[in-house]
């Protein structure tokens, strides 16, 4: 051992592998822009959905109440405001590259020669597309002039654009676009504020926690939407959801590391 490193004191060594590490950089300009422009985007979208939501949840309720045209006929029958059926044979089926996925598409002709084929988009692949052949006899329903479902023997198969799935989507996208977008423009805001008064660097915990709770937030807000048939039910549900994530989020925030 040499005498310079002898003389060096375990003390020195100490303090030298205790000395703090550097502080995270803090957040910059483009932190703050880009958070706010995506922000603004996804909420924009968001009310772009919700706006087009109130007749695609209407059209739903009416779809919901929709009897048999055989139970009810009247002006109901007239206005194919009942759920009608018809048998169809079947004369061509098409998987069309939809995507990372497909478009099952079935083509049916009408017992009455007169009227000509016509297309239904299937959602899916099974249980009745994935079976069907040319020549096979089947069930059509429909409602207000649209195919909702096909039947082939005792199993179904919901058409793609059977009313009530797709408000269901536009309303579980719609209110994570608005969670996530609404979060963003607050981390914004934050961070702008504290890059005026040149607060210390933001640590991963400042962010890590706030992520955590939003996609807690958005997982509550989406089981909602899809599982809840009432609407105002899944508001509100979505809504206690969001604020106790936030509410847990602030409270880790304030504890002591």
């Amino acid at each position: 051992m040499t005498p310079d490193r002898a003389s060096a004191s375990p003390s020195a060594f100490a303090s030298a592998s205790a000395a703090p590490s550097p502080p995270p950089a803090s957040v910059g300009l483009r932190g703050i822009v880009i958070p706010a422009v995506v922000g603004s985007v996804m909420v924009s979208a968001a009310m772009v959905l919700f706006a087009l939501l109130p007749g695609k949840l209407s059209e739903a309720r009416d779809f919901q109440a929709a009897r048999p045209c055989a139970e009810v006929g009247g002006s109901a029958v007239e206005n194919g405001d009942c759920l009608a059926t018809r048998p169809a044979t079947v004369l061509a089926t098409e998987a069309r590259p939809r995507g990372r996925g497909a478009a099952h598409w079935v083509t049916l002709g009408q017992d009455d020669e007169d009227l000509p084929p016509f297309r239904v988009r299937l959602r899916g692949e099974g249980p009745v597309w994935e079976k069907l052949a040319p020549g096979d006899q089947v069930t059509v329903a429909t409602w207000r002039a649209a195919a909702v479902w096909v039947e082939a023997g005792n199993e179904r198969q919901d058409a793609a654009e059977r009313p009530g799935l797709g408000a269901v989507v536009r309303l579980a996208v719609g209110l994570a676009l608005l969670i996530v977008g609404s979060v963003l423009l607050r981390a914004s805001g934050w961070a702008h504020r504290r890059r005026a008064v040149r607060a210390p660097a933001v640590r991963a915990r400042q962010v890590a926690v706030p992520a955590a709770a939003t996609a807690v937030a958005v997982g509550i807000a989406v089981a909602a939407a899809l599982l809840i048939a009432n609407v105002l039910l899944a508001l509100a549900v979505a809504a206690a959801g969001c604020a106790v994530a936030w509410a847990a989020s602030a409270r880790l925030l304030r504890r002591p590391v």
